[in-house]
């Protein structure tokens, strides 16, 4: 199972994102990830980092050191729709796959009533739900074809059938690893990762780790902060 670790982006600078990223990489964790929010849900007078600047000062901060590992896979989750234009979203994805080829991960998003508030804020036009589902499916498949691994993320149920119409994996957010097996179990061909917020005391980290394995999911990434020795150890144990 691979791991990966959401960085703590909510900050005035990305200090103690590099800190978190540099101890995860050197515990083995498989995977470096950046919300893409202009604040904390709910908490406007937060700063809130852009993920691509940090994650392509990442790239090559952290790039390959050695031929077994070849860095770390870097990916958003999750990028939203319709917060910046859609090329220029592709462009930010194909520009960080030129820093880190073959370790970009294109989580997306749709967005949902919690973060509406963001884009109105701006000025930033906030389209029905159906709108931007078929907006994140287009993008997705624009992705596909550069060669870009895509999560479709969602709620604990997910999106599958985005998913499937992208031909991407589908990321559940702090979903029970009950529902995680119903999703494997589900269409066929629809790979299964799992996110979810910082873990707390019980149960142990290992054994969530394995609940989640046992259900199917490939990826299991948790926000910071998060012991990354014991992740990535328990990840490696489980294959």
């Amino acid at each position: 199972m691979r791991t990966g670790v959401v960085l703590p982006t909510f900050r005035d600078t990305p200090d103690e994102a590099f800190a978190a990223a540099a101890a995860a990489v050197e515990a083995g964790v498989d995977g470096l990830f950046c919300y893409d929010h202009i604040w904390p849900i709910g908490q406007p007078e937060r700063p809130a980092l852009a993920p691509f600047p940090l994650l392509g000062a990442l790239a090559t901060m952290l790039g390959p050191s050695d031929g077994a590992r070849g860095g770390p896979f870097l990916g958003t989750l999750v990028a939203r729709v319709g917060l910046v234009p859609d090329p220029v979203l592709v462009a930010q994805f194909v520009a960080l796959e030129c820093l880190a080829p073959g370790r970009v991960i294109a989580g997306l998003g749709t967005g949902d009533r919690l973060s509406e508030e963001e884009n109105r804020a701006y000025g930033i036009p906030f389209a029905p739900a159906a709108e931007r589902r078929v907006e994140m499916i287009e993008l997705g498949r624009r992705l596909v074809k550069e060669g870009i691994p895509v999560w479709v993320a969602g709620g604990p149920a997910g999106r599958t059938e985005e998913a499937r119409a992208i031909g991407a994996a589908l990321n559940v957010w702090d979903a029970e690893p009950a529902l995680v097996a119903e999703r494997v179990a589900g269409p066929p061909g629809v790979e299964v990762t799992w996110a979810g917020p910082p873990p707390s005391a019980a149960p142990p980290l290992a054994e969530r780790l394995a609940a989640l394995g046992e259900a199917g999911a490939t990826w299991v990434i948790f926000g910071w902060p998060v012991d990354v020795d014991e992740l990535a150890a328990a990840g490696r144990r489980l294959g």
